[in-house]
């Protein structure tokens, strides 16, 4: 009898997935009966399973007799048709045989108790499986206990669950060596044989965490069973809930694109469109907002923005810390779920994980996000709990902020003397990282910049024996934006052959190349107390970049403060390629700066690392330098503009009348 329950519970569940509508409670049966629930429920279930399936129509039995019979081999067309018949004669007879022998209470009470006997045997041998499972250390456990148990399709999807959340803990090489062991294992292909025929028959959310698990453990994504999944995904996606829904949007997340990827990836959308109001788990709504990516249309990111909101009650720390990966995914930037979002992170920082923090920063740079607020608390908390992290989480700390234009000066100051006591810490990468953050910051610390500047120099001394041509002429032009000049590193970028090779990069790398061996050279020249020999090749000239200011607003005010155009020149070229927007000429020579918010660090009139340098050129060659925040001077009343560049201009040092006329300077 159990064999003939088996057979029909494997038609009726092909039925099923076959789109035939069978109603929850065949579900719940097959449930109790596959896994049971207790021994008096189970009673009940199983003879309603009994009834339910001996009053299946015929037709469905014939059509699912047809569907199975492909797994049997077929000899002939007629011998099939033979034996379809006789099976659907022997089962309609067996029905016919079974309701009259259900009037009957003393063979119905026997019937209970075996089919009781085989339901509490099949749970028993369910729970130890799983109990052995839960044993397991290493992924070849679980193959180990594969190879010894007759599996059915709730094991398989636990079993790949199991191996990858035993994986997933791991360090990157123990990653690589038990994935090996697991691909080599014999029972491993036969596991993926064993799902990639049982996925149509599977529970929903087993299918999906199968799948998740399987690209976890390293299945390449072309491979035929990875490929299965994702097609009998697509057929039963109307099935999942809303969990269902948000497994399969994380794990297409990581997918790379293809016909099956890219056609479930529609239907999902479709389907969330749809749901989106009813979706009240703000996780499942990110994991989605991830999965659809900026690539989705703005009607569905508006979906998501306005669901999100009126959830924003409910906003854990938790959630506000992935909503902005999950934002950045969109690249849609909602100003009131960033401010309520950051809101939350700033109230329950403390304790927030390393990796959290660096993905709300770099989320803040690509959805161009400011709030400064944010920063200085994650710089504070990161600043008092130093302890916490090493050198290099620090390093990684700065480089997210430097992505902001946002300079916290403690932390800084704070790494400065790290490196000062302890350069050795720090690898080539680290010492590139932190030479482009405090160059581009412009920032030097408060006490021992020089001695700062020499550790980091000889740092990188003891890499330029295997550095790259393009890192080293980083490092010499982010050590000459400091103002310093590295001896041994510079010696060894200024030979010839290396020269020559950086200049002749194609496209944007030859563009950059150019650029900085310029600044490298205007240093040499501008701020070197020693002579360098310099081959002919620095002296290439870096061509000039156009000059379109157009700055009515400051030339409205110096109109009305000097009373004659004559007084003032607009858009210089000085030496060096330096270009001025405005000079005035009085008896001295002053140089007004009108420079963009792009200029300066984030919340602050304190430039960064090539406006301060060019500030320092251009005093070398002679002008006292006014420096403009554009934006905050545009908004100033015409009164107030005149005063302030009165203040500015008529507080400086005289300068001695040069014998030598403006336009031969200039």
């Amino acid at each position: 009898m159990n064999n003939k329950v088996g057979y029909l519970i494997r038609t009726i569940r092909h039925l099923h997935v076959c789109g035939s509508k069978l109603g929850p409670s065949f579900r719940t049966a097959m449930r109790t009966y596959t896994l049971g629930i207790s021994r008096s429920k189970s009673t009940i279930q199983s003879v309603n399973l009994r009834r339910f399936l001996l009053n299946v129509p015929p037709w469905w039995l014939e059509s699912s007799l047809r569907l199975l019979s492909q797994r049997v081999p077929v000899y002939s067309k007629e011998d099939a048709t033979v034996r379809e018949q006789n099976a659907t004669k022997t089962l309609l007879d067996e029905h016919v045989q079974s309701s009259s022998s259900a009037l009957d209470p003393l063979e119905e009470d026997r019937s209970v108790v075996e089919e009781n006997l085989v339901v509490k045997s099949e749970r028993s041998q369910l729970q130890q499986f799983f109990d052995d499972l839960k044993k397991c250390v290493s992924p070849c456990d679980v193959l180990d206990l594969v190879s010894k148990s007759a599996i059915s399709e709730k094991h398989c999807s636990n079993c790949f669950t199991t191996m990858w959340m035993l994986i997933k803990k791991l360090s990157e090489d123990q990653k690589h060596y038990e994935k090996q062991l697991m691909v080599k294992h014999p029972a491993f292909m036969q596991l993926c044989q064993h799902l990639m025929q049982e996925s149509r028959s599977m529970w929903r959310d087993d299918l999906v965490y199968s799948l998740h698990a399987v690209l976890k453990l390293g299945v390449p994504q072309n491979t035929r069973l990875v490929q299965t999944l994702l097609r009998v995904c697509q057929e039963r996606l109307n099935e999942f809930d809303d969990q269902c829904l948000s497994v399969v949007a994380t794990t297409l997340v990581t997918m790379e694109k293809s016909r099956n990827v890219d056609a479930l990836q529609a239907g999902l959308q479709l389907l969330v469109e749809q749901r989106i109001p009813k979706i009240s788990n703000i996780f499942m709504l990110q994991s989605m907002m991830k999965c659809f990516g900026k690539d989705a249309p703005l009607s569905l990111k508006r979906k998501f923005e306005d669901r999100v909101l009126k959830e924003l009650d409910h906003l854990t720390p938790l959630n506000a810390q992935h909503m902005f990966s999950a934002l950045a995914a969109m690249n849609y930037c909602s100003m009131p779920i960033l401010d309520a979002s950051s809101k939350k992170i700033i109230e329950n920082i403390p304790g927030t994980p390393f990796w959290q923090l660096i993905r709300v920063l770099k989320s803040c740079s690509i959805l161009r996000y400011r709030n400064v607020v944010l920063y200085s608390a994650i710089a504070n908390y990161v600043t008092s709990a130093i302890c916490m992290w090493d050198t290099k989480q620090i390093v990684l700390f700065l480089s997210a902020f430097e992505g902001l234009r946002f300079r916290p000066v403690e932390l800084m100051d704070i790494l400065a003397e790290k490196v000062t006591s302890h350069p050795e810490s720090l690898n080539l990468k680290d010492i590139l990282s932190v030479l482009r953050v405090y160059s581009l910051l412009n920032h030097v610390p408060k006490c021992q910049n020089q001695e700062f500047l020499e550790s980091l120099n000889g740092a990188l001394n003891k890499y330029l024996t295997r550095i790259s041509n393009v890192d080293l002429l980083k490092a010499v032009y982010s050590f000459c934006i400091l103002e310093y000049l590295p001896q041994p590193a510079l010696s060894q970028l200024l030979q010839e052959d290396n020269l020559n090779e950086l200049l002749k990069s194609d496209g944007l790398n030859k563009e950059q190349n150019e650029m900085m061996v310029h600044y490298v050279n205007t240093c040499l020249e501008l701020d070197s107390p020693l002579s360098f020999t310099k081959p002919a090749t620095m002296f290439i000239k870096k061509p000039s970049s156009p000059l379109v200011s157009d700055l009515p607003e400051v030339r409205e005010a110096l109109l009305k403060l000097l009373g004659d155009e004559r007084m003032f020149q607009q858009n210089i070229q000085l030496p060096h390629d330096y270009n001025i927007e405005i000079i005035t000429v009085f008896g001295f020579r002053v140089a007004i700066l009108c420079s963009p918010l792009s200029a300066f660090c984030f919340g602050t009139r304190h430039p960064r690392g090539k406006l301060a340098m060019k500030m320092r050129h251009l005093k070398a060659l002679g002008y006292h330098v006014i420096l403009v925040h554009y934006q905050e001077f545009k908004k100033l009343k015409k009164e107030e503009a005149i005063e302030c560049l009165k203040g500015e201009i008529y507080s400086v040092d005289a300068f001695p009348v040069s014998d030598v006329n403006l336009q031969d300077n200039i």
